[in-house]
């Protein structure tokens, strides 16, 4: 049989195992090799010197956590070797090894008695696990060996040269000299165990290599590394063992990550008994799985029951129909691909689990679990159908039985063609099967198509990755699909994948689950484009994907990712028409996450009033906020998708509320709009006034002038856009006159304090009580989410939390459509405010806050549903709910560590949100404060410090004043508002609020 394996036909290195890694940045079958590579690379072969290591991939291999090997004074070669049981050790090699790991021996298939005296301490024996390292100079020897006759015959070079090969092994030929306790008699004259004995010129020329190898390294020195805890399984050509190895993770070695379901779609898991497990496959319908069977590169359509025991591999859906009404138990059931004389061909192989397949059938050998006379008596098979009379009665066995057919004359062949074994034969099955073109396993083996056989799992593994998508989008699951679609691009699956991704969006109803799907469309052209095209963050714009944007913005999603994919095919030939393409993706996705948070409208309720009259002013005034803890969980779509806690305080900013906006009637039908931010870095003022319906149809864009107060008017009711009526007119008729509306911060921009939110439900407020209405905080709340999608900044509701409703609070979202937000006040003990206040600081950094590309790289990773992104959602949430209790406790210590949780927090979720000037600002003030983080979103803006000591400005300043590479700052006071915002009607001859 040689290296050939009975249950893969790829080999034992290729046999695939149970096993994902949600890490891992591209999603991938793990095979046997896979594992052992990462078991030596981040494990066995850490630390190790400059050599050679070299490893079997006919074994299972598992090496505990935290394991290491000691190099120090390291030479020559050395192995590894693991703990085993006598019993197991007696079918395998074993190590006779001295107390300061110096190898004296290597045993193989020896007796319990010489086995006894390679046991240690811990009444296991060192097992061999074919793992080997030669240091560099070790290696140049065994290497110059290569050269010399007869060892020149080892190598390819020799072969072709005409040389007779010479089989040689690394275990009793190569590392065996190099023992302590071996004579070069007993080397050279000795035999190589499982090498056969040939004839005698063989022989000779084995005498003569290992003659060559003593005299070239037995003086090199052989240690051994015992690894306690280690597990090792040699992949047998037993059924059962191999089951084993799939099913029963705590008999499988290398499966330490095992999976029940690893890379494959059921529809019904229920049905799959605990101790099973399902790899690469597709199970559709009721297939009912045992405990202890394994499927594998199987597309299998139910009603279907296996029991237990059973390895199924390699079966299409037409197999299915075959495998109806027999009971599957102890069975091995295998497809294979093979190429008969270059004709392509299926296969199928049956056999049982307790099979031992080189067993004599004279002997105790069986087939399906029982003695060959009871196989014959049942179907009526007899010898002579099975072995030619060249082969002897004593060996005669199930490898070289002529059990499978592999052709008929003139009907396909299926499964049902092995089947009939399992029970008696039907009408004209033992003919049929007499007639047709039989092979053994041994004839079998070579005709494998491994080519074909990796291509068809290739294929079945995308075909049950496109049912995964699906599933992973529509159930709303937290799964990554970002490395799944990295595969199908290197793989030229991701035609697939698109097509799968349109269904999902163009038949969604919910436009959360259309705009993740639109997400993950982007990502697959972001891959295509190979990290080429440039930036992947920009502009969205382009007039050849407006029809498409203009279908969305109506609500007719479907028709809009038809349209999306009928433009997205002119921009697939070169990577930076695939970036462009992939950020329209990204800008019809916000058009989605947009109409998705609008579902919050259902929460805005406002009562009508009397109109106040011409020139009675309405001022509004707002606190500012600090996010304490929970921040980008109220973030959309996080807090619809994941849910969202934040704790927010209200404050006034060196004693004043820094936020706010007057309104009032005036008899001309117009719209007149003064706005003024910035007093730290200098005040700016801008004014416009709108007298027709174009003069307000920049509201979407942020970065126009007044574009905040022109939404702010849409979305209050007061104009109506979309309208025949002009504005003149709507305001007269409705208004009798126009509007003045006025607005401040006394906050830089960039602030990270809120202001943008807070100002929003300022006018809000304003416009609503202006213009005949009232409505409530938690109207307000609502309101301003809406504004900002209108505005298409996005954004969450924290900020307006903060700053609409007094003091410190807990709001919150469900994970649900429609989005509605809860705030619940939180109580903190007698005279804890005046403690904030003494103890919490504002820093001002000198540097702008850059939230935009930071809100899109969030975002993005979000919808990846990269797995630290999708812990650390959980994490802010959590540690949200902690922070509550810290403040109602009134316990300092604990609200600091919150405050620094959530700061690194906010740097898994934006890397690069602390600028180095504001990490060396932290780094000083380090030992003087409980807890410090950056405002907001980070970037810059606003730092705030819970210091020590009470009244600590004036120490805060000095020691900044003293640290290099900070640059302008500022230190201000804070005052927690126990009020919130206030609204008023002035009287008539009050004068304006002062800009």
């Amino acid at each position: 049989m040689g290296r050939d394996f009975l249950f893969d036909d790829c080999s034992r290195a290729f046999t695939c195992l149970p096993v994902e890694d949600p890490a891992a940045p591209v999603e991938a079958l793990t095979c046997n090799l896979d594992s052992l590579l990462a078991t030596l690379t981040h494990q066995v072969c850490k630390g190790s010197p400059p050599g050679v290591w070299v490893c079997s991939t006919d074994m299972l291999l598992s090496i505990p956590a935290g394991s290491e090997i000691d190099w120090h004074g390291f030479q020559g070669a050395r192995v590894i070797a693991v703990p085993g049981s006598i019993s197991y050790a007696q079918k395998h090699g074993v190590y006779l090894a001295d107390t300061q790991g110096v190898v004296h021996d290597i045993l193989y298939q020896s007796s319990e008695d010489q086995i006894q005296r390679c046991l240690g301490l811990d009444k296991k024996v060192p097992l061999v696990c074919g793992v080997v390292f030669f240091s560099a100079e070790t290696a140049e020897q065994l290497l110059a060996t290569h050269v010399i006759p007869p060892l020149d015959a080892c190598t390819y070079l020799g072969l072709d040269s005409g040389a007779p090969p010479i089989q040689l092994s690394l275990f009793f030929d190569i590392l065996l000299c190099m023992a302590q306790g071996v004579t070069e008699e007993a080397f050279v004259t000795g035999q190589s165990p499982g090498m056969g004995s040939g004839d005698a010129r063989k022989a000779a020329a084995t005498r003569n290599a290992r003659s060559v190898l003593w005299k070239a390294l037995h003086a090199v020195p052989l240690t051994m590394a015992y690894i306690p805890g280690g597990r090792y399984d040699y992949m047998s050509m037993s059924p059962g063992d191999h089951i084993l190895h799939l099913t029963a993770q705590e008999h499988t070695a290398c499966i330490q990550s095992f999976c029940k379901v690893a890379h494959s779609d059921v529809a019904e898991p229920a049905l799959l008994a605990e101790g099973c497990s399902v790899t690469n496959s597709l199970l559709e319908g009721a297939v009912s799985l045992g405990p202890g069977s394994a499927v594998q590169h199987c597309c299998l359509k139910g009603p279907l029951q296996i029991r237990s025991g059973c390895l199924l591999t390699g079966l299409d859906v037409a197999s299915s129909e075959d495998l109806k009404g027999h009971v599957l138990e102890d069975v091995v059931i295998q497809g294979h691909a093979l190429r008969l004389r270059d004709i392509p061909c299926k296969v199928f192989t049956l056999s049982g689990r307790h099979d031992n397949w080189q067993c004599p059938a004279e002997k105790n050998g069986t087939y399906l679990n029982v003695p060959w006379a009871e196989l014959f008596r049942r179907t009526g098979i007899q010898n002579q159908d099975l072995w030619s009379s060249d082969i002897l009665p004593s060996g005669r066995c199930l490898l070289n039985a002529h059990l499978f057919p592999v052709l008929h004359a003139s009907e396909p062949l299926v499964l049902g063609d092995v089947l009939w074994l399992l029970g008696s034969p039907g009408a004209g099955q033992l003919q049929r099967w007499r007639a047709s073109w039989r092979m053994s396993w041994e004839e079998l083996r070579s005709c494998l198509d491994q080519e074909t056989e990796l291509a068809s799992r290739k294929a079945l593994f995308f075909l049950q990755a496109q049912n995964k998508i699906q599933k992973v989008l529509t159930g709303h699951s937290n799964f990554s699909l970002l490395p799944l679609i990295r595969s199908a691009v290197i793989e030229g699956y991701q035609e697939a994948v698109l097509k799968t991704l349109d269904e999902v969006a163009s038949t969604a109803s919910d436009p959360g689950v259309a705009a993740r799907a639109l997400a993950c469309i982007a990502d697959v052209l972001a891959c295509m484009a190979k990290g080429e095209g440039g930036l992947r963050s920009g502009p969205a714009a382009n007039k050849a994907w407006t029809p498409a944007f203009q279908q969305l913005e109506r609500g007719r999603i479907g028709e809009g990712v038809k349209e999306l994919a009928k433009e997205r095919k002119k921009w697939l030939s070169r990577p930076i028409l695939l970036v462009r393409a992939a950020r329209h993706y990204e800008g019809a996705e916000q058009i989605l996450i947009r109409q998705a948070v609008m579902s919050s409208c259902e929460f805005i309720s406002i009562q009508p009033v009397d109109l106040p009259p011409v020139g009675r002013k309405v001022l509004v005034e707002c606190p500012a906020r600090v996010d304490l803890s929970g921040g980008w969980s109220d973030t959309p779509p996080i807090t619809y998708e994941h849910g969202g806690a934040v704790v927010d305080l209200a404050i006034l900013v060196d004693g004043h509320r820094p936020i706010g906006a007057q309104a009032w009637r005036i008899a001309e039908p117009e719209l007149r709009l003064v706005s003024a931010s910035g007093r730290l870095e200098g005040e700016v003022v801008v004014e416009s006034v709108c007298r027709s319906l174009e003069d307000l149809q920049d509201y979407c864009q942020p970065h126009a002038p007044g574009a905040l107060l022109k939404a702010a008017f849409i979305c209050t009711g007061v104009v109506t856009l979309r309208s025949e009526r002009s504005l003149r007119d709507q305001l007269e008729e409705r208004f009798g006159g126009g509007f003045e509306l006025r607005t401040w911060s006394r906050l830089p921009h960039g602030s990270g304090l809120g202001t943008s939110s807070i100002l929003a439900g300022a006018v809000i407020a304003a416009l609503y009580c202006v213009s005949g209405h009232s409505t409530s905080v938690e109207s307000l709340i609502h309101s301003v989410l809406h504004l900002e999608q209108v505005l298409t900044t996005g954004g969450g509701w924290q900020d307006q939390v903060g700053g609409l409703v007094p003091g410190l609070k807990i709001g919150r979202s469900k994970a649900q459509l429609p989005l509605k937000v809860e705030v619940e006040q939180i109580a903190v003990p007698e005279g804890f405010r005046r403690t904030l206040n003494e103890h919490l600081l504002l820093l001002y950094t000198g540097k702008t806050r850059l939230a935009r590309n930071l809100l899109q790289d969030v975002l993005r990773n979000w919808y990846a549903r990269l797995p630290t992104i999708v812990q650390n959602a959980d994490a802010l949430v959590s540690n949200a709910e902690e922070c509550a209790q810290a403040l109602q406790q009134g316990n300092l210590a604990l609200l600091g560590k919150c405050l620094n949780t959530y700061r690194l927090q906010k740097k898994i979720m934006a890397p690069g949100c602390e600028p180095l000037a504001v990490q060396r600002m932290m780094e000083a003030l380090q030992p003087h404060v409980f807890g410090q983080s950056l405002a907001g979103a980070g970037g810059g803006g606003f730092l705030y410090v819970l210091t020590k000591q009470p009244r600590m400005q004036e120490a805060l300043q000095k020691i900044l004043a003293e640290t290099e590479g900070l640059g302008n700052f500022s230190i201000h006071t804070v005052e927690v508002d126990a009020a919130g915002f206030q609204m008023q009607l002035l009287e008539e001859d009050q004068p304006l609020r002062p800009l």
